[in-house]
């Protein structure tokens, strides 16, 4: 790592006054997290396995969005549809995570480069 140039990333997170309710702040943003009702918590809030999950699928969209702007690759619009699941008995573990991409502009062989980039990373 030396010499590397390092990127962090910073985010901080504290109770509420509602339990299973978690405020974090993340540069001059604020998110709201709660645990799911089934674990005792609110669930009127996004759970932290669908932050996760977002953070995933929002990755992709932006590394198919840069590929192709980087390789000159016409791309008018990405989507991506992300499905986690996991056992009730034990939701620290995923057991399958299922990502599925729909891109409009490129060709069926611009496309697949641009997801298996995606891939690759």
């Amino acid at each position: 790592m030396a010499g590397e140039d390092l990127v962090i990333n910073r985010v901080h997170s504290t109770s509420t006054a509602t339990v299973g309710r978690a405020l974090n702040q993340v540069r001059t943003h604020q998110l709201v997290i709660d645990e799911p009702t089934h674990l005792g918590g609110p669930g009127e809030q996004i759970t932290p396995a669908e932050a996760f999950l977002a953070g995933v699928s929002a990755c992709g969209v932006l590394l198919v969005q840069g590929r192709a702007r980087d390789t000159g690759v016409r791309l008018e619009h990405v989507e991506a549809s992300i499905e986690g699941v996991r056992n009730r008995s034990d939701t620290s573990v995923f057991q399958r995570i299922e990502i599925n991409f729909r891109l409009k502009g490129p060709s069926q062989a611009e496309a697949t480069e641009l997801v298996d980039h995606y891939k690759r990373r």
